[in-house]
Protein backbone atom coordinates (compact mmCIF):
# COMPACT_ATOMS: atom_id res chain seq x y z
CA UNK A 1 0.00 0.00 0.00
CA UNK A 2 1.10 3.34 -0.93
CA UNK A 3 1.38 6.16 1.63
CA UNK A 4 0.07 9.08 1.05
CA UNK A 5 2.21 12.47 2.12
CA UNK A 6 0.50 14.78 4.37
CA UNK A 7 -0.14 18.27 2.35
CA UNK A 8 2.16 20.48 2.76
CA UNK A 9 1.05 23.68 4.88
CA UNK A 10 1.61 25.55 1.53
CA UNK A 11 -0.50 23.52 -0.42
CA UNK A 12 -3.92 25.88 -0.79
CA UNK A 13 -7.04 24.60 0.25
CA UNK A 14 -9.65 24.40 -2.52
CA UNK A 15 -11.88 27.39 -2.90
CA UNK A 16 -15.31 26.19 -1.46
CA UNK A 17 -13.12 25.29 1.68
CA UNK A 18 -13.18 27.71 4.62
CA UNK A 19 -9.54 27.70 6.45
CA UNK A 20 -9.81 28.78 9.68
CA UNK A 21 -7.47 31.42 11.31
CA UNK A 22 -6.07 28.87 13.67
CA UNK A 23 -4.55 26.32 10.19
CA UNK A 24 -3.47 29.51 8.58
CA UNK A 25 -1.50 30.84 12.02
CA UNK A 26 -0.12 27.01 12.37
CA UNK A 27 1.18 27.13 8.79
CA UNK A 28 3.92 30.26 9.21
CA UNK A 29 7.24 29.31 10.82
CA UNK A 30 9.33 32.01 12.27
CA UNK A 31 13.02 31.81 12.85
CA UNK A 32 15.05 33.04 15.73
CA UNK A 33 16.48 35.46 13.23
CA UNK A 34 13.20 36.57 12.04
CA UNK A 35 12.13 37.19 15.70
CA UNK A 36 14.86 39.42 16.61
CA UNK A 37 14.79 41.75 13.27
CA UNK A 38 11.10 41.96 13.94
CA UNK A 39 11.68 42.73 17.55
CA UNK A 40 14.79 45.17 16.22
CA UNK A 41 12.33 46.95 14.07
CA UNK A 42 9.33 47.51 16.61
CA UNK A 43 12.36 48.76 18.67
CA UNK A 44 13.32 51.34 16.43
CA UNK A 45 9.68 52.70 15.50
CA UNK A 46 9.32 53.10 19.47
CA UNK A 47 12.72 54.93 19.50
CA UNK A 48 11.63 57.31 16.05
CA UNK A 49 8.16 58.14 16.31
CA UNK A 50 9.00 60.77 19.47
CA UNK A 51 11.75 62.49 17.53
CA UNK A 52 9.66 62.43 14.19
CA UNK A 53 6.36 64.24 15.47
CA UNK A 54 9.11 66.57 17.48
CA UNK A 55 10.72 67.59 14.39
CA UNK A 56 6.89 68.10 12.57
CA UNK A 57 6.08 69.93 15.45
CA UNK A 58 9.48 72.17 15.13
CA UNK A 59 8.80 72.56 11.51
CA UNK A 60 4.98 73.71 11.84
CA UNK A 61 6.39 76.23 14.06
CA UNK A 62 8.79 77.62 11.97
CA UNK A 63 6.53 78.11 9.26
CA UNK A 64 4.32 80.11 11.62
CA UNK A 65 6.87 82.15 12.52
CA UNK A 66 7.94 82.94 9.11
CA UNK A 67 3.90 84.10 8.09
CA UNK A 68 4.45 86.10 11.31
CA UNK A 69 7.60 87.19 10.09
CA UNK A 70 6.01 88.25 6.28
CA UNK A 71 3.09 89.70 7.91
CA UNK A 72 5.66 91.96 10.40
CA UNK A 73 7.78 92.97 7.73
CA UNK A 74 5.07 94.43 5.69
CA UNK A 75 4.02 96.57 8.06
CA UNK A 76 7.13 97.68 8.49
CA UNK A 77 7.66 98.26 4.70
CA UNK A 78 4.24 100.61 4.65
CA UNK A 79 5.67 102.03 7.65
CA UNK A 80 9.22 103.77 5.71
CA UNK A 81 6.96 104.23 2.95
CA UNK A 82 4.63 106.71 4.62
CA UNK A 83 7.84 107.93 6.93
CA UNK A 84 9.57 108.72 3.46
CA UNK A 85 6.24 110.32 2.24
CA UNK A 86 5.94 112.60 5.38
CA UNK A 87 9.94 113.64 4.53
CA UNK A 88 8.53 115.55 1.51
CA UNK A 89 7.40 119.24 2.17
CA UNK A 90 5.18 119.25 -0.57
CA UNK A 91 3.39 116.19 0.85
CA UNK A 92 2.95 117.46 4.34
CA UNK A 93 1.89 120.84 3.05
CA UNK A 94 -0.87 119.39 1.27
CA UNK A 95 -2.22 117.31 3.78
CA UNK A 96 -1.99 120.87 6.18
CA UNK A 97 -4.00 122.21 3.81
CA UNK A 98 -6.64 119.37 3.65
CA UNK A 99 -6.46 117.88 7.29
CA UNK A 100 -6.02 121.35 8.96
CA UNK A 101 -7.13 123.98 6.69
CA UNK A 102 -3.90 125.98 6.51
CA UNK A 103 -3.22 128.55 4.09
CA UNK A 104 -0.51 130.79 2.70
CA UNK A 105 -0.80 134.37 3.78
CA UNK A 106 -2.89 136.32 1.58
CA UNK A 107 -5.32 133.37 0.42
CA UNK A 108 -8.38 133.07 0.30
CA UNK A 109 -10.40 129.72 1.62
CA UNK A 110 -13.85 128.85 -0.08
CA UNK A 111 -15.60 126.00 1.78
CA UNK A 112 -17.93 124.17 -0.53
CA UNK A 113 -20.84 122.15 1.22
CA UNK A 114 -22.81 120.38 -0.86
CA UNK A 115 -20.84 119.91 -4.07
CA UNK A 116 -22.51 116.86 -5.15
CA UNK A 117 -25.12 116.86 -7.87
CA UNK A 118 -29.11 116.55 -6.45
CA UNK A 119 -29.41 113.23 -7.04
CA UNK A 120 -26.73 112.45 -4.81
CA UNK A 121 -27.57 114.37 -2.24
CA UNK A 122 -30.47 113.13 0.65
CA UNK A 123 -33.96 114.62 0.70
CA UNK A 124 -34.98 116.23 3.99
CA UNK A 125 -37.58 114.66 5.81
CA UNK A 126 -41.11 116.56 6.31
CA UNK A 127 -41.35 118.70 9.28
CA UNK A 128 -43.33 116.67 12.02
CA UNK A 129 -45.77 119.64 12.45
CA UNK A 130 -46.66 122.46 10.93
CA UNK A 131 -47.61 124.50 13.59
CA UNK A 132 -46.80 124.80 17.49
CA UNK A 133 -49.29 122.66 20.07
CA UNK A 134 -50.11 124.52 23.38
CA UNK A 135 -50.33 122.15 26.22
CA UNK A 136 -52.48 123.27 29.29
CA UNK A 137 -50.12 121.18 31.90
CA UNK A 138 -47.30 122.96 33.42
CA UNK A 139 -43.92 120.73 32.59
CA UNK A 140 -41.87 121.26 35.38
CA UNK A 141 -44.72 120.05 37.51
CA UNK A 142 -45.62 117.09 35.28
CA UNK A 143 -41.51 116.31 35.04
CA UNK A 144 -41.38 116.34 39.44
CA UNK A 145 -44.19 114.37 40.18
CA UNK A 146 -42.95 111.51 37.36
CA UNK A 147 -39.59 111.71 39.20
CA UNK A 148 -41.22 111.22 42.72
CA UNK A 149 -43.75 108.65 41.23
CA UNK A 150 -41.25 105.96 40.00
CA UNK A 151 -39.01 106.40 43.29
CA UNK A 152 -41.96 105.77 45.43
CA UNK A 153 -43.01 103.10 43.37
CA UNK A 154 -43.25 99.39 44.35
CA UNK A 155 -44.24 98.13 40.92
CA UNK A 156 -41.42 98.12 38.42
CA UNK A 157 -43.42 98.51 35.45
CA UNK A 158 -47.59 100.53 35.84
CA UNK A 159 -50.33 98.65 34.62
CA UNK A 160 -50.94 99.25 30.82
CA UNK A 161 -54.70 100.86 32.14
CA UNK A 162 -52.43 103.36 33.92
CA UNK A 163 -50.21 104.09 30.97
CA UNK A 164 -52.45 106.13 28.89
CA UNK A 165 -54.65 108.42 31.97
CA UNK A 166 -53.97 111.94 30.60
CA UNK A 167 -52.39 114.25 33.54
CA UNK A 168 -54.49 116.43 35.31
CA UNK A 169 -53.44 120.37 34.33
CA UNK A 170 -52.56 122.47 37.43
CA UNK A 171 -55.36 124.97 37.05
CA UNK A 172 -58.42 121.30 37.61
Amino acid sequence: MARRAAPSPRVRAPRGSGVSAREWLGGIRLSGFAVIMLGLVVLGAFVLVPSVSGYVDMRQQIAQAEASVKVTQGEIDDLERERDRWRDPAYVMSEARERLYYVKPGEVVYLIENDLPEEETTQEPDPVATEAQERDADWMGTTLRSIVQSGLAEQAAPEESDLFQPTPSPGS
